[in-house]
C-alpha cells in the first residue's frame, strides 16, 4: 500500500492488528488489565481514525497507542485501593498462551521495569524491530535496543 493512501475501514484495520496489539498488551500489563486497555486502545483509535490522513505504518500507530494506555494503566494501578483482608486464592488461568509459552515466563515478563517490558514485548511478542520500538515506546532506537538488551540480560538471570 502506498504511504499516501486513505486508512482501510476501520473493522479491517481492527481485524489486522487485534492480535499483535493483544498480545503487546497482555505482556505489557498482564492477563487481568489487557482487555481494559486494549478496548481503551481501539476507543482511541477509533476516535483518532477519521483525523488520519494516509496509511504508512498503522501497526506502529497502533502498538503507540497502547503502550501509551499500558503507561496510563501502570499509573492508574498505583492509585487503586489495596485490598486490607486476605484475598482468596485464585488458580492460573493464562495457562498455555497460544504456543508462546507459559504464564509463569509472562508474568516474569511483568516484574521488568516498564521501558523493558514494553521493549520485550513489542521484540518478541510483535516481532518488531528496534526502529519501530523507538518509535512506539517515543525513544530512541539506540534506547529501544538497549531496553531490550537489559531485559532479555535480567530475564535470563531470573531463569537461571
Amino acid at each position: 500500500m502506498d504511504s499516501l493512501s486513505k486508512p482501510p475501514p476501520f473493522q479491517s484495520l481492527l481485524d489486522e492488528h487485534r492480535h499483535d496489539v493483544l498480545g503487546f498488551l497482555i505482556a505489557a500489563v498482564g492477563h487481568q488489565d489487557a482487555e481494559d486497555c486494549f478496548q481503551e486502545t481501539f476507543l482511541a483509535a477509533l476516535r483518532a481514525y477519521p483525523e488520519l490522513e494516509n496509511a504508512r505504518n498503522l501497526r506502529g500507530w497502533l502498538l503507540t497507542i497502547a503502550h501509551r494506555k499500558a503507561i496510563d494503566n501502570h499509573r492508574a494501578r498505583g492509585r487503586r485501593a489495596v485490598p486490607v483482608g486476605d484475598a482468596p486464592e485464585v488458580a492460573d488461568q493464562g495457562g498455555e498462551r497460544e504456543g508462546r509459552g507459559n504464564s509463569g515466563f509472562w508474568r516474569l515478563i511483568s516484574t521488568l521495569p516498564p521501558k523493558q517490558r514494553a521493549a520485550i514485548a513489542l521484540r518478541f511478542a510483535c516481532d518488531l524491530p528496534h526502529r519501530e520500538i523507538a518509535a512506539a515506546t517515543g525513544t530512541s532506537e539506540e534506547a529501544a535496543r538497549r531496553n531490550v538488551h537489559e531485559g532479555v540480560k535480567r530475564l535470563r538471570m531470573e531463569i537461571a
